[in-house]
């Protein structure tokens, strides 16, 4: 592609892995263009003549009456305009992809039980019939055709939900491209380091950096190979090396945005100022004739994806001639290593603590979904059980590896696999790692060193598709019997619950009794011991106390 430098906003070079130029700050109202004074002149958008002979194009991601702060949207002078192609047809539906997580949907299902599945592999079984693809051989399957959903919640009608998908892809999406009508899509790369090919610009995303793709813009995937010597080359299309792998989080209705700081201040978590954003660039001319037919070897294959059904179209011109574009709504990426770490002299932050990106929803304050990560920190908390405490919550949790390995003691979860805890089921770390942090010393250590974890925090319950229930190529089970040794301790420290008891109870003027009145005898008044009683040890019939207790807590 042609590119150039934006026109007025700072800028990042290029490096040796990354040949691409980029735009910085999130949220910015960028401006770029690849040749000079490709751009109207300042003050206006829509000129009579435009440079060059140029299309302008406007594209909005929020409605036209949104406040200053939420308005988001861009101009493009591109070649041609997008609305120059061929007339569209749909694609035979995928059950392998959703876009509606209502309960009235066959195709999903809302579940407590808890799922663990491995990473999505390249030569997985695919449903490639639903979507176009120029690729020509049945074994190479691009991104659009390995996007497979696991669940949702909403649906994407009504702009109102999210879709929580894995990919394997081991093809480049040649002279064709995809474009997303449901929503916004972030994309987290756990194998493979990704081209994307936006109409306005390139992107290099590789596994640690996560990029985001608005609703409406035409985008393109190929895998690149990253040597040791710190450079990139593009790998030949069903060579076994080319695969690529990882998650992606689609929001409908609404836009990722930076969290709110709060008591915080200014400066913490993801700074503005990392996130990156790509340059005007386009594809050199070609031979192909301004609007032919869709059977020329040089047509460009567009699918459209809509309420998770496919639309196809071809033109005979790239997508990919954008000359320049000035706006706030555009694609991004940010590198998850520069993110800032909290940690606490004592007990456990909350998980949306580490929270990258949020997206929020139409209730006040609550948001739809947060995009979090943990990686290497320090941990010097003091008299604290270091361990994820046991806990049950409104939100739903779905947890994934990005780098290195998993941590956990209850799930079979390893690099690019994904598990899913559904709102308010309880759940935790073993009992054995219970016990042994409970021995630990307490010392600063560092921790997650090479390793990269996520979760898609989301504040509702999740249905998840047949698909991921029933097909999924690698559904792993809990681990067999992993709460069966979970004891009660209680019942160990009688003598000592009893002393506590007669103590408190003394303070107070009163004496613990255990009795408790027949059914005809009436209520006693209530007793000066607060509600304790003494403990007898464990009942011969299980291993809780005989009697009903309540012990303060201390």
């Amino acid at each position: 592609m042609l590119s150039a430098v934006p026109a007025t906003t700072p800028i990042q070079g290029t490096t040796t892995d990354d040949p691409y130029v980029y735009q910085r700050g999130y949220g910015n109202h960028h401006v770029t263009e690849a040749l000079p004074g490709a751009l109207p002149p300042n003050g206006t958008n829509l000129q009579q003549k435009a440079n060059y002979g140029l299309y302008a194009e406007h594209m909005n991601g929020t409605s036209f009456i949104s406040s200053r702060e939420t308005v988001s949207n861009v101009w493009m002078y591109r070649k041609r305009p997008a609305a120059a192609h061929n007339p569209l047809h749909p694609v035979r539906k995928s059950h392998q992809i959703e876009a509606c997580f209502l309960p009235t949907n066959t195709n999903v299902n809302f579940t407590p039980l808890n799922y663990t599945w491995g990473p999505l592999k390249s030569d997985a079984k695919t449903d490639r019939s639903d979507v176009s693809s120029t690729s020509g051989n049945n074994d190479n399957i691009t991104f659009t055709q390995g996007l497979k959903t696991i669940g949702g919640h909403g649906d994407a009608t009504i702009k109102e939900g999210l879709a929580v998908h894995q990919y394997a892809f081991n093809a480049d999406m040649h002279r064709e491209a995809f474009t997303n009508n449901d929503g916004d899509m972030l994309l987290v790369p756990v194998r493979g380091v990704l081209d994307v090919k936006t109409e306005l610009g390139m992107l290099r995303v590789k596994p640690g950096m996560i990029a985001v793709l608005p609703a409406g813009i035409r985008f393109s995937v190929a895998i690149v190979n990253s040597n040791s010597d710190n450079e990139t080359k593009t790998i030949t299309t069903g060579s076994k090396e080319k695969a690529a792998d990882g998650y992606v989080l689609e929001i409908f209705g609404t836009h990722f945005a930076l969290p709110d700081l709060g008591v915080l201040g200014a400066n913490c978590l993801a700074h503005i100022r990392d996130f990156e954003y790509p340059v005007a660039a386009f594809d050199p001319p070609s031979s192909c004739r301004p609007h032919t037919t869709a059977t020329t070897a040089a047509a460009a294959a567009i699918t459209i994806k809509l309420a998770g059904r496919f639309f196809a179209y071809t033109q005979a011109h790239t997508p990919f001639d954008v000359v320049a574009w000035h706006g706030r709504l555009a694609p991004y990426r940010y590198d998850l290593s520069r993110f800032v770490h909290l940690t606490a002299n004592r007990d456990q932050l909350d998980p949306t603590a580490f929270c990258v990106l949020t997206a929020p929803s139409k209730w006040p304050g609550v948001s739809l979904v947060d995009f979090c990560i943990f990686g290497e920190k320090w941990v010097v908390a003091r008299d604290t059980l270091r361990v994820p405490y046991y806990h049950r919550t409104m939100a739903t949790e779905l947890g994934g590896v990005i780098l290195g390995g998993y941590g956990g003691s209850v799930r079979l979860l390893e690099r690019g696999g994904l598990s899913f805890e559904q709102a308010y089921m309880p759940h935790g770390e073993s009992y054995e790692a219970w016990e042994r942090a409970k021995g630990d010393r307490g010392e600063a250590v560092k921790v997650a060193e090479g390793c990269l974890g996520f979760m898609f925090h989301v504040s509702s319950h999740l249905a998840l598709t047949k698909w991921a229930t029933e097909s999924h190529p690698d559904r792993r089970p809990l681990r067999a019997g992993v709460w069966d040794p979970v004891p009660s301790h209680l019942v160990d420290h009688t003598t000592t619950a009893n002393l506590s008891v007669t103590k408190t109870a003394a303070a107070a003027g009163g004496a613990p009794s255990l009795k408790h009145p027949g059914p005809q005898e009436p209520t006693p008044p209530a007793s000066p011991t607060n509600g304790h009683a003494l403990l007898k040890g464990k009942d011969s019939r299980n291993d809780i106390p005989s009697a009903s207790v309540k012990l303060s807590e201390r």
